[in-house]
């Protein structure tokens, strides 16, 4: 197998953003297991890993991510590197039915393994399928941000739950109960309604069910500080998110010399601060790169859990960037919340 993305057969389909169709154009990657949708924008010619992001389940990248990388303030990083949106396979808007067999974990590390590196943006799914990956490719992965990760398998509590759920709950309530907490699902707020309908009326709400199905037949991940990713890694969660209690599990089982647990809220322009000063930790972005931000932004990083800006679920990460001051890389550990 290849490692190599230039090796993988594409197949353009159409420009993702009008006007800018040299730099950003969705793709159908030609896989062992079919065919996969992509979206992919910035350098071409980088030698430096590509950003890979996978979305949560009931989403897609265009839903979960667009928002954030057109943003302003990812301009410097869009510059800088390639980035690639994976929609998890029958997940793009239209995709044809798939057989209820198919394997998503499978199918999509098949994909990821074509990169010759990657820094991964996984969110809730995403992040849990990101992490497998690492675990059983660590030379391929350079950098992790999981937003919303549950690395737990159910158990028997939740099963029952679950197979309760399924019987007198629809399909759209339960994947909104996945994504939102309860006092937003109470509170109804329009960005609760916009998702209700869209996966109310989704064509490929049956491909929804699957992926479902298959996440919440997940096993644990299996981390400890003994067998931990060899990577820095950067957790957010949102506050009252509902795998908060997950999410701060699974800060408290991986190294906290690499680790950095954020606990965030409001717009997606502080979390794209923050993921600036993560790559740069890396050493993959110039202090100089980071002087106009740090003149210009405040003492809270955010972000939010959809990253769309409407949302609340990941929340504020408070530390100070003022006066060109650099916040504690991804060798330290942050727990902060404001």
């Amino acid at each position: 197998m290849t490692t190599e993305m230039q090796e993988i057969a594409m197949t353009e389909d159409k420009p993702l953003l009008r006007g800018q169709s040299d730099i950003s154009k969705e793709h159908n990657i030609e896989t062992p297991n079919g065919v996969l949708h992509v979206i992919i924008h910035g350098s071409r010619t980088t030698r430096r890993p590509a950003i890979l992001t996978l979305h949560d389940v009931g989403m897609e990248s265009k839903s979960c991510f667009s928002t954030l990388f057109r943003f302003e303030e990812m301009e410097e990083i869009v510059k800088h590197f390639t980035v690639i949106h994976i929609d998890a396979p029958g997940q793009e808007e239209g995709a044809a039915p798939y057989p209820a067999t198919y394997d998503l974990y499978l199918t999509d590390m098949l994909v990821l393994s074509h990169f010759r590196s990657i820094i991964g943006v996984g969110v809730g799914a995403g992040a849990y399928i990101l992490s497998k990956f690492t675990l059983v490719h660590p030379n391929l992965v350079e950098g992790l941000v999981l937003i919303n990760i549950d690395g737990n398998a159910r158990g028997w509590l939740d099963w029952a739950a679950h197979k309760l759920t399924s019987v007198t709950t629809s399909l759209t309530e339960q994947l909104l109960a996945h994504l939102f907490s309860q006092e937003e699902l109470s509170s109804n707020t329009e960005i609760v309604q916009s998702h209700r309908e869209r996966i109310s009326q989704a064509s490929n709400i049956y491909n929804m069910e699957l992926l479902w199905k298959t996440y919440l037949g997940r096993r644990d991940l299996n981390v400890d500080r003994n067998n931990s990713f060899k990577c820095p890694v950067m957790l957010v969660v949102g506050d009252q998110a509902p795998h908060e209690e997950a999410a701060v599990e699974c800060n408290s089982k991986l190294d906290p010399t690499t680790t950095s647990f954020l606990k965030v809220t409001q717009p997606p322009a502080k979390l794209t601060e923050a993921f600036k000063y993560f790559v740069q930790g890396m050493g993959y972005m110039a202090s100089s790169c980071m002087t106009r931000l740090s003149r210009s932004r405040t003492a809270s990083l955010s972000s939010t859990y959809s990253i769309d800006g409407s949302r609340s679920r990941s929340r504020t990460l408070s530390q100070g960037s003022q006066g060109g001051q650099m916040p504690p890389s991804p060798s330290q550990t942050m727990e902060v919340s404001c």
